[in-house]
C-alpha cells in the first residue's frame, strides 16, 4: 500500500472534509526478533483470512465519529523490515479513533491473521 497516495484517495470521498479531523495509520512490519523469546527471526510466513478482516473492517465502521477505514493485510513469506499490515482510519476526533484504530489492530491480529516465525537455526 502506498499509504500517501490511500490517505489521498480517502480524502476525495464526498464529505471527508466535514466528517474527519483525525487520520491515524498502523505500519506493521516484522521484527527481527521474536516476541516470545528474543530469538532471531529469519522470515516470517503469514497468512490473513481477508473475509474476516472484512468482516471486522464493517464492525468498525459502525463506530462512533468513524467515517473510513482502510487495511491491507499481506500473504506469503517475509523478511524482517518487510511491511505486512496497513490499516488507516479517519474519524472526527482522537478520542474515537485512537481506541478505534488500537481495538481494531488487536481484532485482526488475534482473529483474523496466522503467522510462523522461521528462526535462525
Amino acid at each position: 500500500m502506498d499509504i500517501s497516495e490511500a490517505v489521498r484517495q480517502m480524502k476525495k470521498k464526498p464529505a471527508f472534509s466535514s466528517n474527519v479531523g483525525m487520520v491515524l495509520i498502523h505500519n506493521g512490519t516484522v521484527r527481527g526478533r521474536s516476541r516470545t523469546d528474543g530469538e532471531k527471526v529469519t522470515s516470517l510466513e503469514v497468512r490473513p483470512n481477508q473475509e474476516k478482516i472484512e468482516e471486522i473492517r464493517q464492525d468498525f465502521l459502525k463506530k462512533t465519529g468513524i467515517f473510513d477505514i482502510n487495511i491491507e493485510a499481506r500473504e506469503g513469506r517475509f523478511q524482517p523490515g518487510e511491511d505486512l499490515l496497513f490499516i488507516i482510519v479517519a474519524g472526527d476526533i482522537r478520542e474515537h479513533v485512537k481506541p478505534t484504530l488500537s481495538d481494531l489492530l488487536e481484532r485482526i491480529k488475534t482473529e483474523a491473521i496466522e503467522k510462523k516465525e522461521i528462526l535462525e537455526e
